[in-house]
């Protein structure tokens, strides 16, 4: 090894140590104590990127953008507004459970405030995060009437309500471990997802998923038993449940029923057929084992796109042989035909040729062959091929 070469060498061993030391990163591990403080952060389903501190009610620390369905308050931006524009705030919890409350005559609030909310039994503690005339807009977005809005925003959240509330979220996931061993105990078909426990520590919600009707009764009886609080059990499907859990698409983005989206429309593999999409379930499958939400996004614009190509029905008439279709390249503008008696082999035919050919057959005139208009000529490949109707079936809608 020349002088160079180790010189070299030597200068880039410095930048990674100087680079571990800046990330402080675990060798053994291989992860980051930034990482490590996030990924421990149990705050953060509620939008809070760290522990709240129970000596004041507002929290600095609560995010826009680090959590599901996060908002943007454009309210802000405009002089001479405030929350006293409109009585009711928009208050959020664990994850998508976000609800609307009638704020008191007295008293001033704003957004990342910890507040005890009206709740059934006792009380409830969230964090502000929508108020003024944004609130009023998301009225409008889920059709609620203000009138509608019944419970109440009681009071700024006071120590020993923050203390509580910091010591039940402590609790959630032991006791959706310890929920899901006495659910496997009992034999019951079914998964205990999340469990959201109540502010004041009187009550948790357990959402679960099963595919069959569960008869959870005796469960019931002993998650009140062994927790001393009131139990509600609540169904998710898969779709919901990886909304919950959130987790990293295949597009490298946070998943979009995680972040933004909040109804979910029906997929079937047709929308894949459109697209002209492989029939391969592990790719048009999501987080959650079914298709993805995101094929519906573009259906229409395809649907609008497939009326200027031909019905996939009519041939061309050669003088070498009839082509009949194969599949199409939308974005490219480009249809692919095989020979009717040779279909390992297909062409690449430009639209405006395939119309071209189209009309010569309509006037009784037949090109000699395909070739002759063929841009590219491929053998063909079936990636769908493999795939049973049976294992499509599974990753489509109910």
């Amino acid at each position: 090894m020349n002088d160079n070469s180790k010189n070299f060498t030597d200068k880039d061993h410095t930048q990674i140590e100087n680079l571990d030391q800046y990330l402080d990163l675990d060798i053994r591990t291989g992860i980051s104590a930034e990482s490590k403080k996030i990924s421990e952060n149990i705050f953060l389903s509620r939008g809070i990127d760290n522990i709240p501190d129970s000596a004041t009610s507002h929290c600095d620390n609560y995010k826009y953008s680090c959590c599901k369905l996060a908002t943007y308050n454009w309210e802000n931006e405009l002089e001479g507004e405030s929350s006293k524009t409109f009585p009711i705030a928009e208050v959020r919890f664990k994850n998508s459970h976000k609800d609307f409350y009638r704020l008191p005559d007295e008293g001033n609030f704003s957004v990342g405030d910890i507040v005890a909310v009206e709740s059934n039994p006792g009380h409830d503690i969230g964090v502000v995060s929508m108020l003024g005339l944004a609130v009023k807009k998301q009225l409008q977005n889920r059709r609620i009437k203000p009138e509608d809005v019944a419970k109440k925003l009681y009071r700024h959240a006071r120590v020993a309500d923050i203390e509580k509330w910091i010591s039940t979220v402590n609790m959630e996931h032991t006791t959706m471990l310890s929920s899901r061993y006495i659910a496997w105990d009992l034999d019951l078909k079914m998964k205990v997802n999340d469990v959201e426990y109540q502010g004041d520590g009187t009550k948790a919600i357990f959402y679960y998923s099963a595919e069959e009707r569960v008869d959870f009764r005796e469960l019931i009886k002993i998650l009140a038993d062994q927790f001393k609080i009131r139990i509600e059990m609540r169904q998710i499907g898969v779709r919901q449940e990886a909304a919950r859990l959130g987790g990293i698409g295949s597009c490298g983005r946070e998943l979009c029923c995680s972040s933004w989206l909040t109804n979910f429309q029906s997929v079937s593999t047709t929308t894949a057929r459109t697209q002209q999409l492989s029939l391969n379930p592990q790719k048009l499958a999501g987080m959650c084992g079914k298709l993805k939400c995101c094929l519906n996004f573009e259906q229409s614009t395809y649907i609008e796109e497939l009326k200027q190509f031909p019905n996939p029905n009519i041939t061309l008439k050669t003088q070498k042989g009839k082509g009949i279709y194969n599949k199409i390249d939308i974005f490219k503008k480009i249809v692919w035909y095989s020979y009717a008696n040779d279909t390992s082999t297909i062409f690449a035919i430009p639209l405006e040729k395939v119309n071209k050919i189209i009309k010569m057959n309509n006037d009784g005139k037949t090109p000699e062959t395909l070739e002759e208009f063929a841009v590219v000529n491929t053998k063909k490949v079936d990636e769908g091929a493999n795939y049973s109707l049976d294992e499509l079936k599974n990753i489509e809608d109910k």
